[in-house]
This record gives C-alpha cells, structure tokens and sequence, in this order.
C-alpha cells in the first residue's frame, strides 16, 4: 500500500476527523467525558486504523483494518446524528458533515471491495 497520507480517501476522512473536533469543540462541557469523548475517539479511530493497515502486508490485515475503520465511521455518523437531535449542534453542520462522512463511507465500502476481490 502507498503512503496512507497520499490517499484522496484518507485526506478527506482526516478532513473529517478534524470537522468533529471543531464541532465538539462547541458542545456543552458536561458532554466532555461522554458524548465529546466517544465522538472524537471514534473519529480518530477511522484514520488510526487506516494508517496502521498501511504497514500491513497481505490483503486480509488489510481489508480487516480498513471494515474496522468502517464500523468507527459508522459510529461517528450515528454520534453526529444524535449531536444534532439534541441540538448540540445546527441542522446545517449536521448535513455538511454528514455528506462527508458518506462521501468517506463510499469510498472505504469501495476499497474493502476491492482488496477483498483480489484487483
């Protein structure tokens, strides 16, 4: 695998990363130890696995770290939903970040498919 920072794929999920920190960043201080928390490490989890998946060599550490990196995306989309259900954060942040997180979703979804199929 190429340099990790190189890819399109995780330039835009960093991009990500660093809009939830920034939306966080306005979310009520009880919420640090439990909402801001599991947003962040969630978020961070994405790329951390993505970037440790680039020293792996074979094809099966590779898709395993990159369906993991997809189940903490998930879960940042859902942590993004409920901080706009309770209205921690505006309607228009949570469309912009979420577009993005489908944006990265896609093409993660792509790329297991493809070291999975072997191309």
């Amino acid at each position: 695998m190429q340099n990790y920072k190189d890819l399109i794929f995780w330039q835009k999920a960093h991009k990500m990363v660093l809009s939830v920190y920034q939306l966080s960043k306005k979310m009520l201080k009880e919420e640090t130890y439990g909402l801001i928390s599991q947003l962040r490490r969630c978020a961070v989890s994405v790329q951390a696995n993505l970037a440790e998946c680039s020293g792996k060599s074979t094809s099966k550490d590779t898709a395993n770290f990159f369906q993991i990196s997809l189940g903490s995306l998930h879960e940042t989309e859902y942590y993004i939903l409920l901080s706009k259900d309770l209205q921690y954060i505006t309607e228009e942040e949570y469309n912009l970040t979420n577009q993005v997180i489908s944006e990265v979703k896609a093409m993660l979804i792509s790329l297991i498919k493809k070291v999975r199929s072997g191309v």
